[in-house]
């Protein structure tokens, strides 16, 4: 497996495993477990060589591990305190309004049992509903909220090892602690090979074998979540990202008057469109609908939730050191309130 495209090759076989494994009725564990060792002596023997006894192979690895069920993820009492305390520190800050608290709650502890009706249903008619579920999207931006501190340490070789171990752990702890939904976990093993890769200046970094590596682990240690709709919506959302985001980008200049402000909303654009272009069939298969102000609402709604979960994750640690400014809660809660009440038209005009 020297190239990428190999990776690519043996990892749709592996997903199609998992997904006969789960979905089938019977327990295809001795069968698969068997096609194993003889696709491995054959392969050993050069009897069955080429890519296809590879396809096989993975094939049949795959239908075992979905039949052996994983390894599923651990609880650490640790984490659970850490939500508890995180939660707790929330509801401590001086809002004047419990609406935005809950939303805060939603979006960095995944707690969305209080969230009022009408909130929750506001932004599922804006089509914004991805923003109150946990997601790859709020790893993401703990991620790079995590990057920009950590960037105290300096760009030294060891020190960027340091800021990458600081930042795989970090998220680590913060994907058990929020409950290690799929997409959380899809999001966990993205950060982890790209920051990995990052110090393999010699090898060069494929996006897609990057997305079939996380596809393979995460199916390997837990084969159950290929049912899980969370985990489909996020690896069709990355698999556009990759395949259709470029080229979508590329189509509008990059010199001259075409700079600026303009370029970087058209690129907000790309980046939408080319989720939803991969998403859209399979919400339109589960739910027969689908979001017609998406643009609008990812062009408003993701800058807004970028700004408030960097601002509130600012006002937390400063509150929990009692360094928090007074201003500091005021202006996380305006955001939340701007958030809330763009939504709220965008759901007026649905």
């Amino acid at each position: 497996m020297k190239e990428a495209r190999d990776i690519v090759a043996i990892s749709f076989p592996f997903a199609a495993g998992v997904a006969l494994a789960q979905l089938s009725s019977v327990s295809l564990f001795h069968t698969s477990l068997a096609l194993v060792a003889i696709m491995l002596l054959l392969a050993l023997a050069g009897i069955l060589p080429g890519k296809i006894s590879y396809a096989l192979l993975f094939l049949a690895i795959g239908a075992l591990c979905g039949s052996a069920g994983g390894f599923g993820a651990a609880e650490l009492p640790l984490a659970e305190k850490a939500l508890e305390k995180t939660d707790a520190l929330i509801r401590s800050l001086p809002f004047k309004d419990e609406d935005k608290r809950e939303l805060l709650r939603a979006l960095l502890t995944g707690q969305r049992e209080s969230l009022p009706k009408e909130m929750v249903a506001a932004f599922r008619a804006a089509g914004a509903s991805h923003i109150l579920a946990l997601s790859g999207l709020h790893l993401g931006i703990i991620y790079l909220f995590l990057g920009k501190v950590l960037t105290i340490l300096g760009n030294g070789r060891a020190m960027s090892w340091v800021r990458s171990a600081v930042l795989i752990a970090a998220c680590c702890f913060y994907a058990l602690m929020t409950g290690a939904a799929p997409s959380i976990m899809r999001a966990l093993l993205f950060i982890s090979l790209n920051e990995i890769l990052r110090h393999c200046p010699g090898r060069r970094k494929s996006p897609l074998a990057v997305w079939c590596c996380a596809l393979m682990v995460q199916l390997a240690f837990s084969p159950g979540v290929i049912s899980s709709l969370g985990f489909q919506l996020s690896y069709l959302a990355m698999l556009g990202i990759f395949l259709l985001f470029p080229a979508m980008d590329g189509w509008y200049p990059r010199e001259g008057r075409f700079e600026g402000p303009v370029r970087k909303i058209w690129s907000s654009m790309a980046l939408s469109i080319s989720c939803q272009i991969f998403t859209a069939p399979l919400v339109w298969l589960r739910f027969r609908t689908f979001p017609k102000y998406f643009l609008l609402t990812n062009l408003l709604a993701l800058p807004l939730t970028s700004a408030l979960m960097f601002s509130a994750v600012s006002c937390l640690l400063l509150y929990a050191l009692g360094l928090s400014p007074a201003w500091l809660p005021h202006a996380v809660e305006f955001l939340a309130s701007l958030l809330i009440r763009c939504l709220g038209i965008i759901a007026a005009i649905s």
